[in-house]
């Protein structure tokens, strides 16, 4: 019995086992490569990057989104604000016509008590001559206005003026006319030389508003607006009240124009004045507590000897507001 080499066949078997295990190692890291490698391909790369741009712009849409919400609620708070001070504003109007509304009737009351009591102690034969509201006679049956419309009076009174007019006028609940002229002698309404305006409520608003754009030119002197005042709208018998609104005189002499005045207002027939002449002193030369110039006190000298002399009223209003 013949023997086998022994270690012909051991180096067999070592030569099939490295081989095996050379193999199942190839095949083990083709399996481990083709799991745990890189698999992203060219269509999945440009998935990826569209993704990316439409989440940046979904992102930028999103801040563009709020920005306009946040304008919006801004606009919508600011415009909630503006209903609120509209209607404050309109509140504070129909509060302040009520007030005005009332304190008339309340004149109206006192007026009509006092004539009472009057009738009571002096007889049934008694009668009122003039009635007198606030230092000023009020028995007027014409008024015209003779308005200052310089620089100063429309930057810095124009406000107080209107108010002021529409106080006066509340004074008279009617009147047999009306007119307005800037102390030039200019009137308001042209081609109304001579004549009267028509009395109304709708008349008396078409003033007031006429006075927002109203601006003719002023030499800051009323004289000449006096004198077209009396000479053009004079009537014999009837009852006519001048109302001067200024700041200032730049006229030289007190004296001269109080002497004009005197003469043309003197009615030769039976001595008595044509016209009353009242007037109302706005402190525009008084701002900041300065020194007033002397314009505004020959204004003040003026009006003072002029409504003496004509039997009005010369009012100096305290300040602007």
């Amino acid at each position: 019995m013949s023997r086998r080499d022994r270690t012909t066949i051991d180096t067999s078997l070592s030569f099939l086992d490295v081989i095996s295990c050379g193999f199942g190692a190839i095949v083990l890291l083709l399996i481990i490569a083709r799991v745990g490698g890189p698999t992203t391909t060219e269509p999945d790369l440009a998935l990826q990057r569209q993704w990316v741009s439409a989440k940046q712009r979904i992102d930028q849409l999103s801040e563009t989104l709020a920005e306009q919400r946040a304008a919006l609620e801004r606009q919508q708070r600011e415009l909630a604000a503006s209903r609120e001070l509209y209607a404050s504003r309109d509140l504070s109007v129909a509060e302040r016509n009520r007030q005005r509304q009332d304190e008339q009737a309340r004149l109206k009351l006192a007026l009509q008590v006092l004539s009472e009591e009057q009738q009571r102690l002096l007889g049934p034969e008694f009668s009122r001559q003039d009635q007198v509201i606030g230092g000023i006679p009020v028995d007027s049956e014409y008024i015209i206005f003779v308005i200052d419309s310089s620089g100063s009076m429309q930057s810095a009174a124009w406000p107080r003026l209107q108010q002021e007019m529409i106080n006066i006028l509340d004074i008279y609940p009617t009147v047999k006319g009306l007119q307005i002229m800037n102390d030039m002698g200019q009137l308001m309404f042209t081609g109304a030389d001579g004549a009267w305006l028509d009395d109304s409520p709708a008349q008396r608003d078409k003033i007031v508003r006429r006075l927002n754009s109203w601006a003719p030119f002023s030499n800051s002197s009323p004289v000449e607006g006096i004198q077209a005042a009396i000479k053009n709208y004079h009537v014999t018998g009837s009852k006519i009240s001048i109302y001067v609104m200024g700041d200032d005189f730049q006229g030289r002499s007190v004296r001269a124009v109080a002497a004009v005045v005197k003469q043309l207002n003197s009615d030769r027939n039976n001595d008595q004045r044509r016209v009353r002449i009242h007037a109302v002193g706005f402190p525009v030369q008084f701002a900041g507590g300065r020194e007033p110039p002397a314009s505004a006190v020959r204004f003040a000298h003026l009006m003072r000897e002029l409504t003496a002399a004509n039997g009005g009223t010369f009012i100096a209003l305290g300040s602007l507001n």
